[in-house]
């Protein structure tokens, strides 16, 4: 059953419900957050005010809608907070590109790079390692061939096939990656 599902008629959490909510979503908000504070502390410190601030307003609170869009819209809120608060009491700069991406665009990226994780980790065992020691760890395919043992001709035949995979399972998604790799450019 879906933490949406666990709430009440009304629209509002139970505890049990809430624990799931938080166990579910703690991590990717604290990543989210610590991409636009660029400090580990000050993200965990915005994720657990997020969460006290919806168990306290709980009953007033509509939750009905997203609750996903209600917790990265508030992670991302208060972290452009903490970064103003920063800036008033001293010289430290804003990172460059806190406030650029809305939050849905920000929400998008950080599912594309699940989605691209996960087609990475379906790939047949061979082929993503030799994937991942080519583009992760930078090695030549002579390299990875010493490596692993095996033939350069090899290490070419599974590079070829995890990308032909990579590029089936992400097609839908290549629009979203050229916009992000375009604006991470300028």
């Amino acid at each position: 059953m879906t933490i949406e599902k666990r709430l009440d008629p009304t629209g509002r959490l139970d505890r049990q419900a809430f624990e799931e909510l938080f166990k579910a979503y703690f991590a990717p908000l604290m990543a989210f957050s610590r991409r636009i504070l660029a400090d580990e502390d000050d993200a965990r410190e915005v994720v657990h005010q997020v969460f006290i601030n919806l168990w306290e307003k709980r009953n007033e609170i509509d939750l009905s809608t997203s609750l996903k869009s209600y917790l990265f819209t508030s992670v991302n809120n208060r972290s452009l907070n903490v970064i103003r608060d920063r800036k008033k009491f001293s010289s430290e700069e804003v990172p460059e590109r806190a406030g650029e991406w809305d939050v849905s665009a920000q929400i998008e990226a950080m599912e594309l790079e699940e989605k691209i994780r996960g087609a990475i980790e379906a790939l047949p065992e061979r082929c993503r390692e030799i994937f991942e020691l080519n583009r992760f760890d930078g090695l030549r395919y002579r390299e990875i061939a010493e490596q692993l043992d095996i033939s350069v001709k090899t290490v070419e035949n599974q590079m070829s096939k995890a990308l032909k995979i990579l590029r089936e399972q992400l097609a839908k998604y290549l629009t979203i990656l050229l916009w992000l790799m375009l604006f991470t450019l300028n």
